[in-house]
């Protein structure tokens, strides 16, 4: 019996050590393989002890485990691809199989840690095995919806021709500049002082805002009238006074709202209803050093600014470290389309394995749940970087010399049954 048991183990031997040698050989080929977990194999022992109570030892042999080391991470590497995306720590980009099943809403997803993304001739966002990057779409305003956490329900496939061309309707403006005092002194006051901005409305079209100071009459004291090109009318009317004091002189001392957006003391800003949308107007706040002023010089215009642009043109799109996608415009601008949630799941290691360094969800995984990208305990995703294999290759080279050894070792064990079988039946010779 022991004899026969000592075969068994010496067996159980080559076995165990064939498998460690394949995950070795596994690690090894795919050493260069970007997102690769590497495997690892341990041996258990397995005890026999039925012949116990009779004073024999049986030999139990050995059996293996294969384990994928999911929550190692890899070395960061930096790339020249903005859509190369890898992930400043724990968690997973949520990815599934570009098929039309996936297209309609009724696709398993899929998670690795790190990709390679390009778009293909949908637009779609696909790496080089066909799986396409997935988040949550944008809303018009460029803010993000609630969305469920537990599940992919609301997971889109990222697709950048949905945005080839994009307005950038003017939301803001500053106004800087000087007028005269000398014009609004009672018995001599001067022309009404005007000047004209360009804006972009929400199709991006051109507009103007006209901007006609008159004075009231009164002295340090002028009125604003805004009129909008776009409906030919006035869409703002303010009286502006101006200190005359020692400390502070030619600063606005006040500004009643008559017509339009109520002015707000605090923040030195109105808003005005232009056509295709509001733009909030900064004249300077209530004493401040900034905006509009009164001083006895010229009317000077100084500081005119404003954001918006033409319709611009996709050049290309950017992650973030909060897992944003923005489209980048030839027009200068940046809008978000997309937010790619990084997902985390109790035990990594528990992940069911898949083709193109992917994996699955699982009973041991646990299940898994959507963070913002930097948000509890996932990292940050980062653009032009992957993440490298997590072979290293002096540690499975040394591994295979001893796995060799063992494996012969093994081999002379079952060598050595051999030939005391060989002697036994030869006794009877």
């Amino acid at each position: 019996m022991s004899m026969s048991s000592s075969l068994a183990a010496g067996v159980s031997g080559l076995n165990g050590n064939s498998q460690k040698l394949a995950s070795i050989s596994d690690n090894i080929a795919n050493s260069s393989t970007f997102g690769y977990k590497r495997s690892v194999t341990d041996f258990h022992a397995m005890v026999l002890n039925g012949a116990s109570s009779q004073g024999l030892y049986a030999a139990g042999g050995v059996r293996t485990t294969t384990e994928r080391q999911v929550d190692e991470q890899g070395q960061i590497r930096a790339s020249s691809n903005a859509m190369d995306i890898a992930i400043n720590g724990g968690g997973f980009l949520p990815v599934a199989r570009n098929t039309a099943a996936m297209l309609a809403g009724s696709t398993e997803i899929a998670l690795a840690t790190t990709g390679s993304f390009t778009a293909n001739a949908d637009g779609t966002l696909v790496n080089a095995s066909g799986f396409a990057l997935m988040g949550w779409p944008a809303q018009l305003d460029g803010t993000f919806p609630s969305f469920p956490r537990d599940t992919a329900a609301g997971l889109q496939p990222v697709n950048i021709f949905h945005n080839q061309f994009a307005a950038n309707p003017t939301t803001e403006m500053t106004l800087g500049l000087n007028l005269p005092y000398s014009s609004s002194v009672p018995g001599n006051l001067g022309a009404p002082e005007d000047m004209t901005l360009e804006y972009f409305g929400n199709l991006g079209q051109t507009e103007t805002l006209k901007f006609t100071f008159t004075p009231s009459g009164t002295e340090n004291e002028w009125v604003v009238d805004v009129v909008d090109s776009a409906n030919g009318g006035s869409v703002g009317n303010y009286t502006m006074t101006f200190a005359d004091a020692a400390v502070g002189g030619g600063k606005l001392a006040s500004v009643t709202t008559n017509a339009g957006g109520a002015y707000d003391p605090a923040t030195g800003t109105f808003d005005l209803a232009v056509g295709g949308g509001t733009i909030t107007v900064n004249i300077g706040e209530i004493g401040g050093a900034t905006g509009i002023t009164q001083l006895d010089t010229t009317f000077a215009p100084s500081t005119l600014t404003k954001n918006g642009s033409a319709v611009g043109n996709l050049k290309g799109v950017e992650i973030d470290t909060g897992g944003t996608v923005r489209a980048i415009y030839d027009g200068g601008f940046t809008r978000p389309i997309y937010r790619v949630p990084v997902v985390d799941v109790p035990n990594p290691n528990g992940l069911i394995a898949g083709e193109a360094q992917t994996f699955g969800v699982s009973r041991d995984s646990g299940s898994m749940f959507l963070w913002d990208a930097g948000t509890g305990p996932v990292g940050q995703t980062l653009g032009y970087a992957q993440e490298a294999s997590t072979t290293d290759v002096a540690h499975e080279l040394t591994e295979l010399i001893q796995t060799q050894r063992a494996y012969s070792t093994n081999a002379k064990v079952i060598q050595t049954v051999d030939e005391m079988l060989q002697e036994t039946t030869n006794l009877k010779r």
